[in-house]
C-alpha cells in the first residue's frame, strides 16, 4: 500500500494478490495514508474505551467493513471495525457487539467474526446488492444475523426493526462495547443505494442502540452525496452528545454546504433544502410483510 502510494503504481503480481488498483479500489495518491488515519481513529477510540471504562466516542473516518486480510476491498482498503474490536478483544472484553446500518453488507466484519462466539455481529443491508452476501440463514457460531432488506426501506421499517430485533439481540447480548457503523447510504438521496431512509432515520437508530452498552464506539461508513452525508452524520454527533437540532442551519453551515460540489446529474441543481437544513423531512410508509418476516426470524432465533 505504502509502495503503491508513493509509486502510483502497481505490479500486476501485487494487483492479483492485494487486489489494487481494480475492483473499486484505485491507486491514488493517499490510498495508504486516508485508510490508515481512518484505522487509527478507531484503534484510538478502542483504547480511549478501555481505559475509561465507558464512554462514547464518535470517528465518522471509519466504517471500511469489506477490507479483508492483506486484500481490499469495496474501496475499504483496511477493516477499520475489525481492528477496533480485536483490540477490545485482545484487552480481555468478552461480548463485543456489532451493528451495521450501511446499505451494503457488512462482510469483511462478518467474515471476521462469524465464528467467535465473543462477538454479535448484526448487518441491516439491501438485499441483492454487491457484494452479494449476508443472506438470512447465514448463522455463523450463532450471532451473526443478516437482516436482508428489499430496496425502498422507509423510516418505520428501519425503526421496527430496530425497536423490536436488533435493540432486543444487542441488549440480550449484554456487551461490554457496541460498536455501530452508521453507513449514509442507505438514505433516499443517495446514489447508489435504492433505499428510502430520511437521516432521522439513522439518528433514532443510534439514540436506541446508544443506552445498551457502557462502551460505544461510532463510525461512519458508506455515502456518496456530499450533502447527505455531511448532514447525517452532524446529526448523529448532535444525538450522541444531547444536542439540539436547528430547523435552520447557522450560516457558517449553510456556507460549507453551498461550497460543495458534486459531478452527478443531483449535484448540478441540488434543492435548497440540502443547503438549509439539517434534518430530512421523514419518509415513513407500510412495514411490509418482508420486514415483518425479518423481525420474526430474529426472534424465533432468540427463542431457540
Amino acid at each position: 500500500m505504502q509502495a503503491a502510494e508513493r509509486t502510483l503504481t502497481v505490479t500486476p503480481e501485487d494487483s492479483e494478490r492485494y487486489n489494487l488498483g481494480r475492483g473499486g479500489n484505485p491507486v491514488y495518491g493517499t490510498m495508504f495514508r486516508r485508510p490508515a488515519t481512518g484505522v487509527g481513529g478507531s484503534l484510538i477510540a478502542a483504547q480511549h474505551l478501555l481505559q475509561n471504562g465507558a464512554g462514547i466516542v464518535y470517528s465518522p473516518g471509519g466504517g471500511t467493513h469489506h477490507g479483508r486480510p492483506a486484500q481490499a476491498s469495496g474501496f475499504c482498503y483496511f477493516n477499520d471495525p475489525v481492528l477496533a474490536i480485536l483490540t477490545m478483544l485482545d484487552a480481555g472484553l468478552s461480548r463485543v457487539a456489532y451493528v451495521d446500518l450501511d446499505v451494503h453488507h457488512g462482510d469483511g466484519v462478518a467474515d471476521a467474526f462469524a465464528a467467535d462466539p465473543r462477538v454479535l455481529v448484526v448487518s441491516v443491508h439491501e438485499a441483492g446488492r454487491w457484494p452479494h452476501s449476508g443472506q438470512l440463514d447465514e448463522e455463523g457460531a450463532g450471532n451473526l444475523f443478516n437482516l436482508p432488506v428489499p430496496p425502498g426501506m422507509t423510516d418505520d421499517e428501519m425503526t421496527a426493526l430496530v425497536e423490536e430485533a436488533i435493540g432486543p439481540l444487542v441488549e440480550n447480548f449484554k456487551p461490554e462495547a457496541l460498536v455501530i457503523q452508521c453507513g449514509a447510504d442507505a438514505l433516499a438521496d443517495d446514489p447508489l443505494g435504492k433505499q428510502g431512509l430520511s437521516n432521522g432515520a439513522l439518528w433514532h437508530a443510534v439514540a436506541g442502540l446508544k443506552p445498551l452498552s457502557p462502551r460505544l464506539l461510532v463510525l461512519g461508513g458508506g455515502g456518496y452525496n456530499p450533502w447527505s452525508v455531511a448532514r447525517c452524520w452532524t446529526g448523529i454527533w448532535a444525538e450522541l452528545n444531547g444536542l439540539e437540532k436547528p430547523d435552520r442551519l447557522p450560516p457558517v453551515a449553510e456556507s460549507l454546504l453551498r461550497a460543495l460540489s458534486w459531478n452527478r446529474s443531483a449535484g448540478r441543481q441540488p434543492p435548497e433544502d440540502w443547503f438549509t437544513t439539517l434534518a430530512d423531512m421523514p419518509r415513513n410508509g407500510t412495514v411490509r410483510e418482508e420486514v415483518r418476516g425479518l423481525v420474526r426470524r430474529v426472534k424465533e432465533r432468540m427463542r431457540a
